[in-house]
């Protein structure tokens, strides 16, 4: 893999609701703090402390994420102009990724949890998290600019060509915004699995939460991902954000008016609503976390 890639896997929108689009996405491993500033997406990663370490070793192989520039030094965020010759930079950063690999071998060894493990692979890991958002806009002004670090660009413009090249689904009220589920997943309805309630969200939050359609083993299996399901609702504390990109129309969901304060220069300011959901952060939209949640009693996501 030579860069940062996006696939759009779920793309809906319902008269009275603006447009809702889940992604996977994959990038360089050292920018997730980047992706994870922007707090309106929902989103879950592959995650270090759940796959073992045999398949992160497997996934790396030859294909360690590596820089997609090589800038001189300078003072500020922006590297200078591109090295006259980075060889020696590329080699290094090759060596220290099989020194990683190394360790993280003699690590398993020992008989190490792969949660720690895991960990001294990250710099020079893929990684693939699942991003659902109704707002893309401040996304792609702040990170497909040229202050960006480039490795953050090239997803910014990956996903900007996914978004602009997928057409939403038009859903009536009461269906479901499903990221990891298929059409062959409709016929379950027709299974051993038809006396289970909202069936298909369930399986769609729990795949979510796995960032992937299969199971850490490879094997799709709706047995599994229902049986993940209720192991995240029922945790003590519960594990919500998978269950944010599941979502149904619900027009209502749009603050209203507008809120009226002085600034700190002592002027009045007016700042309209509009733009912001009432609950949670899909705009025109209800989560399964919400519904969820509110069965529950709880009171997390407001």
């Amino acid at each position: 893999m030579t860069g940062p890639s996006a696939v759009v896997i779920a793309d809906s929108t319902c008269e009275g609701s603006v447009r809702l689009t889940t992604m996977e996405i994959r990038f360089h491993r050292f920018i997730l703090p980047q992706l994870n500033s922007h707090r309106v997406f929902s989103r879950n990663s592959s995650s270090s402390r759940a796959i073992p370490v045999s398949r992160q070793l497997a996934n790396l192989g030859d294909q360690r994420a590596a820089p997609l520039s090589w800038p001189a030094e300078k003072r500020g965020m922006q590297g200078g102009l591109a090295l006259e010759d980075p060889t020696e930079a590329q080699a290094i950063w090759h060596d220290l990724g099989k020194v990683a690999t190394e360790a993280a071998e003699a690590l398993q060894a020992t008989g190490l949890h792969k949660s720690v493990t895991n960990r001294v692979l990250e710099p020079f890991m893929w990684h693939t998290s699942v991003v659902t958002s109704t707002a893309w806009g401040n996304f792609f002004l702040q990170r497909d600019s040229e202050l960006a670090q480039p490795e953050v660009r090239a997803l910014a413009q990956a996903m900007a060509v996914a978004l602009a090249g997928s057409t939403p689904r038009q859903l009536r009220a009461g269906e479901w915004h499903l990221p990891y589920v298929s059409e062959r997943d409709a016929g379950l309805a027709d299974s051993p699995f038809d006396d289970q309630p909202d069936l298909l969200p369930r399986i769609s939050a729990a795949r979510c939460a796995r960032t992937s359609y299969l199971t850490h083993d490879g094997r799709s299996d709706p047995s599994a991902d229902l049986k993940l399901f209720d192991k995240l609702i029922s945790a003590d504390p519960p594990h919500w954000s998978p269950l944010e990109h599941v979502a149904t129309p619900w027009p209502e969901n749009r603050a209203q008016g507008e809120l009226r304060f002085t600034d700190r220069h002592g002027a009045r300011q007016e700042l309209p609503l509009t733009h912001l959901p009432r609950v949670g952060n899909l705009l025109g939209w209800r989560s399964l976390r919400t519904e969820v949640e509110a069965a529950q009693g709880a009171r997390t996501f407001t």
